[in-house]
């Protein structure tokens, strides 16, 4: 997947005579916020971002400007669509293009029962052909790439044949990239946090995707927990999406940079001084404090003194008034805990 920062595309980098693929944080409804982003990038420069789903309704017929806002400093950035209407779904893919984005994607793998509803996510893969008819009318629209991202099938139609078809029908619409969520998708019976776990991982799958169609980046999806992992993913696919774990764990965004792409060693106190910049530009414009606080709760996820950073921001943040102080505190909160300077990352 070639996509651009400033303009200027981002080539596939080759470090120590091995290529590396791409590395993406995943659209996680309620999570990835323009906030969310805006962090990953000072913990990540070479990831790809991703808005949370974004219905077509929602833009057409909602706050645009609200839904299309992002920060300069996010790119490069994709905006996730959630939709199945193609005159729609082209008509949104323009709005990404004229706000700048720099590729469009459709949610074809959210299995809640509400999106089913609208005929959007993991129940499309039922129906290839209207996704097809959807990529190339908003390819008909636009010049950023449109993609999809998928499962790797749905309820009982979970054969390497049925994700195939879907992989071909779409393919011969003009999508090049699929990110493949590797896990099936329950459509009745499962919640949406349930299939993203209890569906048993299949990354043969995936790869034999790839064996099939060697022309088209092809990016995998779930439960990807290390650098070691990561770099068995590259051996075989053309990139690697992190989901939870980079909620959950973020700083693991930098333990990557740093280990696969030769950056050098950061640590929190610097994230965290440059957050507090942000911060104070968005209280100023009357965002609440605690919308940036949740983002940066897994910052010291494993370190001594994280359940205290945890709880300090989790019952302060939310008071009103609360500013960039509340974030100093929650350091002081963790400080008898946390030794200075003990390994790289921390302070």
């Amino acid at each position: 997947m070639q996509v651009t920062r400033n303009n200027e595309q981002i080539q596939p980098l080759n470090i120590n005579n091995q290529a590396v693929g791409t590395i993406s944080v995943a659209p996680m409804m309620d999570w990835t916020d323009r906030h969310c982003r805006y962090f990953h990038r000072l913990l990540s420069p070479n990831s790809v971002l991703y808005t949370e789903m974004v219905t077509t309704g929602a833009l057409l017929r909602g706050d645009k400007e609200r839904f299309l806002a992002f920060d300069d400093a996010e790119h490069p950035i994709v905006l996730q669509l959630g939709g199945s209407h193609p005159d729609e779904m082209a008509n949104c893919a323009q709005f990404a293009q004229e706000a700048g984005f720099q590729e469009v994607n459709i949610n074809v793998g959210c299995p809640s029962d509400r999106v089913q509803n609208g005929r959007i996510g993991a129940c499309l893969m039922a129906e290839p052909q209207l996704v097809a008819e959807c990529v190339s009318k908003m390819r008909s629209r636009v010049d950023i790439p449109v993609t999809v991202k998928t499962r790797i099938g749905i309820d009982d139609d979970d054969s390497t044949e049925f994700l195939m078809k879907f992989i071909q029908t779409v393919a011969d619409a003009g999508c090049t990239t699929f990110v493949i969520h590797a896990r099936k998708a329950i459509l009745n019976g499962l919640s949406p946090k349930e299939n993203r776990t209890i569906p048993p991982l299949n990354y043969d799958r995936v790869y034999q995707v790839k064996k099939e169609y060697p022309a088209l980046a092809i990016i995998i999806n779930g439960g990807i927990k290390s650098v070691a992992e990561i770099q068995q993913h590259w051996q075989n696919l053309d990139g690697v999406m992190m989901g939870r774990e980079a909620y959950h764990r973020p700083f693991f965004l930098a333990d990557i940079e740093h280990e696969l792409f030769q950056q050098p060693l950061i640590d929190r106190k610097e994230v965290l001084d440059k957050l507090i910049q942000y911060v104070d530009n968005q209280l100023a414009l009357g965002v609440p404090l605690q919308r940036m606080t949740r983002p940066i709760l897994g910052l010291y996820a494993g370190e001594a003194g994280g359940k205290h950073w945890r709880r300090y921001l989790s019952e302060n943040a939310r008071k009103k008034n609360a500013g960039p102080e509340v974030i100093l505190a929650a350091l002081e909160a963790m400080s008898p805990y946390n030794t200075i300077g003990e390994r790289k990352g921390r302070y």
